[in-house]
């Protein structure tokens, strides 16, 4: 019978565990554990790995609910964790906002506070690819400080740091404890670093509690002041953590722009050079022909290009509402996925030539039809992005927003839309240039439409060969104007992340 709660176990008894057993996989990690934790004690679990320790810092927090036995803990715990788990969008103080704005209970520390105690308080604006191991660790030190918990849990937050600095957090924490007086139970491979931190040092082996060693006596006054270790630490002087130099996200280059825009006049010259060779502007008119005629009738053309946006960004509008809404369903449920796949996947096989004659007999000559159109042919991109995106999101993130208590508003909100958000700008680019396709495909079906479409069926219809490639090179300047500008956006969002 499995007992979990988060009432007050006892009047200075923070967490107790009785005959506590945790099987996952078929295998027993854990075999009757029992423990108890007095308020504000400071507890290390040592052991070898895969001897149990994470999975009861697990089980404490409520991540893991175990087989049989009793679990209670007065108040639900922050949680650091090993890999620090700061959302790569958010700046370290933001980092340090989010258990306030998930909770909305100001029992913790202010979050500049926090950052303040932990040294952080001048890289509040940084973001984590800024920043190193060590400050990274302080940062989510500070964001567990920042949670309304009187109990802290930490899986080895030290474990990738380097000795000195590993040392001096060391020293850093004891001294953070004694201030804040919360209980800490602490993992690590360490039994130095047990023996320094910890009123009490747990043994796990083999997934049972081999031992109970109380340290406060000694351990906390001896480590790391006697003997050699001491005389080589003064050598070294004292560890610190640094700010990582320079930013990696890579800029563009100068010659790249240069590139790009000799390719272009490259491409322009040979054009020219072909349609003078032909002399026949009725199947090929020059460059300069087709940037004539798009002055003289760039009103009229401009007027067309209106009126096709109009369709696109609407039918753009609601395939994205509509491919975002359905691909967050389908990334929350693989089954759902398997049964609507077939539908999905025939409503872009369809040609879209079959399905404008269709709609025009259904819905007649109305704006309706051509946004259906163009909804149909650009959501699935979007839907397909979102799906992906969302399971990219990390179960790591995951597991941290349950130690918060976040509900399914709040994970949407602040975990997995900014998670998915480069990859669902990825398919939205995709359709900005599909959604231009959908709406002059229904162009060319109705002829009440006055838009791009309708402008180049009229120009090859009296051999205005410059006029109608001037319509389409509006168009192209339309798409890749739509295209540039999601591409920036990408990298905004890419840039917090240390990426380009």
């Amino acid at each position: 019978m499995t007992t979990l709660d988060r009432s007050t176990p006892a009047i200075s008894t923070s967490i107790a565990l009785e005959g506590v057993n945790v099987e996952l996989g078929g295998k027993n990690i854990l075999e009757d554990i029992s423990l108890s934790i007095e308020h504000g004690e400071f507890i290390a679990l040592v052991g070898a790995s895969g001897g149990g320790k994470s999975t009861l810092l697990r089980v404490i927090a409520g991540l893991i609910r175990p087989k049989s036995g009793q679990v209670r803990v007065a108040d639900a715990p922050a949680f650091v964790f090993q890999d620090y788990r700061l959302l790569p969008w958010r700046t370290a103080l933001g980092n340090v906002k989010l258990p306030r704005q998930i909770q909305k209970q100001p029992r913790g520390l202010e979050p500049a506070e926090a950052l303040k105690q932990t040294g952080m308080q001048d890289f509040g604006a940084f973001y984590p690819y800024q920043l190193s191991g060590g400050m990274r660790a302080r940062v989510a030190i500070a964001r567990a400080l920042a949670q309304s918990s009187d109990i802290m849990l930490m899986d080895e937050p030290f474990a990738a740091l380097d000795a000195l600095v590993r040392e001096r957090f060391n020293v850093e924490l004891k001294h953070l404890h004694d201030k804040s007086g919360r209980t800490t139970v602490f993992v690590t491979h360490s039994i130095r670093e047990a023996v320094f931190l910890a009123d009490r040092v747990v043994v796990l082996k083999n997934g049972r509690l081999e031992a109970v060693v109380d340290t406060r006596a000694e351990g906390r006054i001896t480590a790391y002041t006697d003997g050699l270790e001491a005389r080589l630490r003064d050598l070294l002087g004292q560890g610190d953590s640094t700010r990582l130099q320079g930013g990696t996200v890579r800029k563009a280059i100068p010659w790249e722009l240069w590139a790009s825009l000799a390719l272009i006049i490259v491409v322009l010259l040979i054009w020219q050079g072909v349609a003078v060779q032909m002399a026949n502007p009725f199947l090929l008119p020059s460059p300069l022909e087709v940037m004539t005629s798009l002055v003289q009738n760039f009103k009229m053309l401009f007027s067309a290009l209106l009126v096709t946006l109009e369709t696109a960004l609407t039918g753009l509008f609601f395939g994205t509402l509509i491919g975002m809404v359905l691909g967050y369903v389908l990334g929350r449920s693989v089954w759902l996925e398997r049964i609507l796949s077939p539908f999905l996947i025939a409503s872009q096989n369809t040609p879209t030539v079959i399905l404008d004659p269709l709609l025009l007999n259904y819905l007649g000559f109305t704006f309706l039809p051509g946004v259906m159109v163009t909804v149909i042919i650009c959501f699935y991109p979007i839907l397909v992005s979102t799906t992906v995106g969302l399971r990219e999101v990390e179960r790591e993130y995951q597991e941290l927003f349950r130690t918060l208590g976040a509900s399914s508003w709040q994970r949407l909100q602040l975990l997995e839309l900014p998670g998915a958000l480069p990859v669902v700008l990825g398919g939205l680019r995709l359709g900005v240039n599909l959604s231009l396709i959908g709406s002059v495909v229904w162009e060319f079906v109705n002829p009440n439409v006055q838009g791009i479409g309708l402008a180049v069926t009229q120009a090859q219809v009296h051999y205005h060969m410059e006029t109608a490639f001037a319509a389409v090179f509006l168009l192209i300047l339309s798409g890749c104007a739509g295209y540039g500008l999601l591409t920036w956006l990408e990298r905004l969002a890419l840039r917090h992340r240390g990426q380009n």
